[in-house]
């Protein structure tokens, strides 16, 4: 599959839950890009469409002006109104085909994935990436999935082509281990979210990946 051009900045993706936001929502937001964050994933739960609307609305403008992506989990038409970079799906979304048809090939489709057959069929079904999780014990999904560890991520990625994007539990002391295992970025929610500086708490995990990738890039030309 051709490589696309927002593909690059999955590496370092927040995902939103206005729920937990010490500080107000777009204020975390906007600390959280400064902070080096490259996609938001807009995942938000409980608002009607105009209200769901407003929100993207805000977070098109604000990822614009840090030369970001938007994601928009789910909702095609309120990717397609803001015009977000892509839309996120799960098991309960529009197949990944039928969104495929609906949007320009330069958008992009990620689909959440727990297992190796749920990324082969998200990949055979023209899914742009996949968020592979839980990696480690998250809130989020406790009781519901029992974490998979980082090791998971080696055998994945030796069975497809696509992006994977870890996500669930991680954090600046356990981003690397994921990373060596072959991810392509990290997804967070409660590290920066519940943050009483996610401007810093971003940072510090941008500075973990980018020096993880830089050694990975030295330890590929030494071999």
């Amino acid at each position: 599959m051709e490589e696309n051009k927002f593909a690059g900045k999955l590496f370092f993706t927040l995902i939103t839950d206005r729920s937990l936001c010490r500080r107000p929502f777009f204020t975390t937001v906007e600390l959280a890009l400064k902070g080096g964050v490259k996609t938001v994933q807009l995942r938000e739960k409980g608002l009607t469409t105009a209200e769901l609307y407003a929100l993207a609305g805000e977070l098109r403008r604000m990822t614009l002006d840090f030369k970001a992506n938007l994601i928009i989990n789910d909702r095609v038409d309120i990717a397609l109104a803001v015009n977000a970079d892509g839309i996120h799906l799960g098991w309960q979304s529009l197949p990944c085909k039928i969104v495929r048809g609906l949007f320009d090939s330069e958008k992009l489709i990620g689909v959440s994935a727990h297992s190796l057959h749920d990324a082969l069929v998200a990949q055979e079904n023209g899914a742009d990436y996949i968020t592979f999780s839980p990696i480690f014990t998250t809130s989020s999904k406790s009781g519901l999935l029992e974490p998979v560890g980082p090791d998971a991520i080696r055998d994945l990625k030796s069975e497809i082509t696509i992006p994977v994007i870890a996500l669930g539990g991680i954090n600046e002391r356990n981003a690397e281990m994921v990373l060596m295992r072959g991810a392509d970025g990290v997804a967070v929610i409660s590290d920066i979210i519940l943050a009483d500086n996610p401007e810093d708490a971003a940072k510090s995990l941008y500075n973990k990946i980018t020096t993880c990738k830089g050694k990975m890039k030295i330890s590929v030309q030494l071999n």
